[in-house]
């Protein structure tokens, strides 16, 4: 067996688990397809599963997949198709420099069918990705240039292995994870699963787990993505979406839909013993959600693993709160029906009987109630009533407020403390079961200049 590479790990806290000399298995294919996810993808293929039915039939009847490369190649690894390997390399060999990431899989995937001076092209081609300029927020060049790195290594001299290892110490340790863990920086939905990809092939190859540098990010990623959807689902011709918010769920974007689920799907595959993941997992597995369609079938053949128990939804929280970002989701419930309100961005969104609309606090009276749990709209002039259950606590999230400001909570029972709103504006209220009281805020004049990160 022979090994290749060599990143030498400076004093990056991202790599601080890592050893000195991180070796990586030259043998392809190296990039999602570990030994393992190749077998139970196999195994799929034998017992004509749900999933491997879609996605041959969609290859199999030469149905236009967006993505050819990816599609093509992968289902050579699973079918032993020479013929769709070779359709995937022909594709790589004509495509756009720009399309870095299915090229880079398709020269790993496909590696055995390359053919004369086919190879050399195809390494022209991925070196000229890069050595492209990417922005620290272009997780999907990125991304593409850490698989075409650890697809080229071993092909030529010197330079892949430099690239990884300045994008791991430079770009990620240095640059990206601490924002990230701050949430001055988040990766943005339609590049989640990209980000994921690039995740997994660094610790499949140099067994480097990149979340550690970002612990608490990475750990509320599964209920903030949870969180985020409309409750009601769109029906796309054969396939079920759940829709992220904040868009059109009118018209809304399937493909990013697709892209979230396979992120999801990525995610779990990941780790599917953590318990955030584990909620995930049983969010996934609804076989009504699966993705049919050309673009999504490859991703959920790839990822999906229906064999995988999930714990339910029910059992989670209704509401998701970051501070550092001021982000909220909250749902009455877990049905499809639900009313569902966001804040994000310092954007508010409301979603009920079946659509969104755009939340103006001023045109909103008081607040909105979900259940157990209320919003108030910046209640400074006028107390906003709590009435909490006999069996559960009342929550009660005051919003609008300035950012970071320090207030003065005057309750109906003379009861009076100090609490800050966070980045996003937004105040956190716990009260027992059984309360019948009235709130108040008060601000408490610069205390908002002391407490603002610098």
């Amino acid at each position: 067996m022979r090994r290749w590479f060599l990143v030498w790990l400076v004093a990056a806290p991202v790599l601080a688990s890592a050893t000195s000399e991180t070796r990586v298995d030259l043998d392809h294919p190296r990039l999602l397809l570990t030994g393992r996810r190749l077998r139970l993808l196999r195994r799929e293929r034998e017992r004509d599963s749900m999933r491997w039915r879609q996605f041959a039939a969609l290859i199999q009847g030469n149905a236009r997949m967006p993505e050819p490369g990816f599609a093509q190649a992968l289902y050579y690894q699973v079918a032993g198709d020479k013929s769709r390997g070779r359709a995937a390399v022909e594709w790589a060999l004509s495509a756009q420099d720009a399309d870095l990431r299915q090229m880079a899989l398709v020269f790993d995937w496909c590696q055995d069918l390359l053919y004369g001076e086919e190879s050399t092209k195809l390494v022209e081609k991925l070196q000229t990705g890069l050595k492209r300029p990417a922005k620290d927020d272009d997780i999907g060049l990125v991304a593409g240039q850490v698989l075409a790195a650890i697809a080229l290594a071993g092909h030529v001299p010197e330079g892949p292995e430099a690239k990884l290892g300045e994008t791991l110490r430079t770009w990620w340790a240095e640059r990206v994870a601490g924002k990230l863990e701050t949430r001055k920086f988040h990766v943005p939905r339609r590049q989640l699963y990209a980000f994921f990809e690039m995740l997994h092939a660094v610790r499949d190859n140099l067994g480097v787990d990149l979340r550690e540098a970002a612990p608490s990010y990475f750990t509320e990623l599964p209920a903030y993505l949870l969180l985020s959807y409309f409750p009601a689902p769109f029906e796309g011709g054969e396939t079920e979406y759940r829709i992220p918010a904040f868009g059109r769920p009118a018209a809304p974007d399937v493909e990013l839909a697709s892209l979230s689920r396979a992120a999801e799907l990525a995610m779990v595959a990941y780790d599917a013993n953590a318990p955030a993941t584990q909620f995930l997992q049983g969010w996934l597995i609804r076989d009504r959600f699966l993705l049919r369609a050309p673009f999504g079938a490859p991703y959920e053949f790839l990822w999906a693993n229906p064999y995988q128990p999930g714990l339910s939804v029910y059992h989670m929280p209704l509401y998701f709160h970051e501070p550092k970002s001021g982000t909220l989701f909250i749902r009455s419930s877990w049905e499809e029906d639900a009313r569902w309100f966001g804040l994000e961005g310092g954007v508010m969104q409301l979603f009920e009987n079946g659509r969104a609309m755009a939340v103006d606090p001023q045109r909103s009276g008081m607040g909105l109630q979900f259940g157990s749990i209320a919003v108030a709209f910046s209640p400074v002039q006028k107390a906003f009533p709590v009435q909490a259950s006999e069996d559960q606590p009342r929550i009660l999230f005051v919003v609008g407020l300035q950012p970071f400001c320090e207030y003065r909570v005057h309750v109906s029972d003379g009861t009076e403390v100090t609490e800050a709103a966070d980045a996003g504006g937004v105040m956190m209220l716990k009260f027992p079961q059984g309360s019948r009281l009235a709130v108040r805020v008060s601000p408490i004049e610069g205390s908002a200049d002391q407490r603002r990160p610098r």
